[in-house]
């Protein structure tokens, strides 16, 4: 058996800041420079879903779990559009965060292919629920389905994600090991 941690493993991802006002935009940069321990240097074009915001996109690559210090640290602002993805690695499920300030922050693990995963047990506690209280109130095992998918937060960034293209992507490194 191998004697690393998780966050020894080196993994990629990519983070997608979709809409962002024009006077935060040294913030993130400093804040992903703070998650990353690289300097981070986005290149900012307009957002044509929303006049007035900016976008960037940048990879990244460093330990496994840096999505999340990512996600944790741009929620600072609950103004910003963001995604944050990690791929999987050895013995590590790849993650997507999602940031719509109405939503606030969601999460998923994700698959090799991108899908998100919804585990066993969290099924089962749904089911279970839809059998014991659909007899009694309104529950809605495809509202809770969605929720587990982050569909809502899909739904909302979609325009965003189309106004994407032509968008410099930069790459940042943070060293591992």
């Amino acid at each position: 058996m191998r004697g690393s941690t998780r966050y020894a493993e080196a993994t990629a991802g990519v983070v997608y800041v979709h809409s962002s006002p024009t006077a935060l935009c040294p913030h993130i940069e400093w804040a992903l420079a703070a998650a990353l321990g690289a300097p981070a240097s986005l290149r900012w074009t307009a957002q044509p879903a929303s006049p007035g915001q900016l976008r960037a996109t940048t990879d990244w690559v460093g330990p496994a779990g840096t999505a999340s210090r990512i996600a944790q640290s741009l929620r600072s602002w609950p103004v910003l559009r963001f995604e944050v993805t990690e791929d999987p690695g050895e013995g590590v499920d790849g993650e997507r965060y999602s940031f719509v300030p109405s939503l606030g922050l969601w999460h998923g693990s994700t698959s090799a292919n991108g899908d998100v995963m919804v585990g066993e047990m969290r099924l089962r506690v749904m089911l279970q629920a839809a059998r014991e209280l659909g007899r009694h109130s309104a529950y809605d095992l495809a509202a809770e389905l969605d929720r587990a998918l982050g569909t809502a937060w899909d739904d909302d960034l979609e325009v965003f994600r189309t106004g994407s293209e032509g968008a410099e992507v930069t790459w940042l490194r943070r060293d591992v090991g």
